[in-house]
């Protein structure tokens, strides 16, 4: 499994929103690697994608919020990283749709996703749980 508890920020809703990020990651990359044809998957990996599209908005709607509300300095750099991957992904999206369904493409997508959602939680989010522990907030709920 890709999802570690060392991930865990110490907010309830982020952290369920994180595993929840990492099962659907894990869960299409299976799909991916699977040995069926690519006809089999594009019912599943259009559904990952429409997620995607969906749930990293309300997710980091959800952890800004928290930024905010704890006042955590790196906030605006944050949200910049944020704002960069729902790009991406939309842009994937329409790419993927306009090209007919491009297994190639989803394939890079899949390894990007994982590594950019990886770093992010394990090295960009740890700062935010940083900063609450070092400023007695860590617990704090949204």
């Amino acid at each position: 499994m890709f999802w570690k508890d060392k991930y865990k920020l110490g907010v309830a809703l982020i952290d369920k929103e994180h595993e929840e990020l990492f099962r659907r990651v894990e869960a299409f990359m299976k799909t991916l690697r699977s040995n069926e044809s690519w006809g089999d998957k594009v019912h599943e990996v259009n559904e990952t994608l429409e997620f995607m599209k969906v749930y990293v908005v309300e997710h980091f709607s959800h952890e800004e919020a928290y930024q905010k509300k704890i006042g955590y300095p790196g906030l605006e750099d944050h949200k910049k990283k944020h704002d960069e991957m729902v790009e991406y992904v939309v842009g994937v999206s329409d790419q993927y749709e306009k090209s007919g369904f491009d297994q190639q493409l989803m394939q890079q997508f899949g390894g990007r996703l994982l590594a950019w959602l990886v770093n992010h939680v394990a090295v960009e989010d740890q700062r935010i749980a940083s900063y609450a522990i070092d400023k007695g907030v860590a617990n704090d709920e949204n």
